[in-house]
């Protein structure tokens, strides 16, 4: 139960949450993964339990180990983008392209947020 290859998406708040989620198969199947690979008594002497455990864990860090560097990459990516457009806010305060840019990107983090919850008239 390797972690998904595909980069992560951090624009699309959506995609990156059932990436993580996808991330999470082997966390969330642990209890099943242990019963289908440790041996039971009828079993003992054809499966390397050891080694199984151990194949085990190495799957669980790894996946925790990927997980989280998908989660500060994406942090950092957006810390980036937020910080930029802050920067460039500050220089021109009457920047009526630039306002029109954070409005977009405001909408669209409330979109991606509150979509099941709520939308909008499409007038605004």
């Amino acid at each position: 139960m390797a972690a998904p290859s595909r980069a992560a998406n951090c624009e699309d708040f959506a995609e990156f949450q059932e990436l993580l989620r996808v991330m999470r198969t082997i966390d969330d199947r642990i209890v099943h993964e242990l019963n289908t690979t440790i041996p039971t008594a009828s079993f003992v002497g054809k499966i390397d339990a050891s080694q199984t455990c151990k194949e085990l864990y190495q799957s669980l860090m790894e996946a925790h180990t990927s997980r989280e560097r998908i989660i500060k990459s994406c942090i950092a990516q957006t810390s980036s983008v937020v910080k930029t457009l802050r920067e460039e806010r500050e220089k021109a305060q009457d920047d009526i392209a630039l306002l029109k840019q954070l409005r977009k990107e405001q909408t669209k983090v409330f979109n991606e947020r509150c979509r099941i919850h709520y939308k909008p008239p499409k007038s605004q």
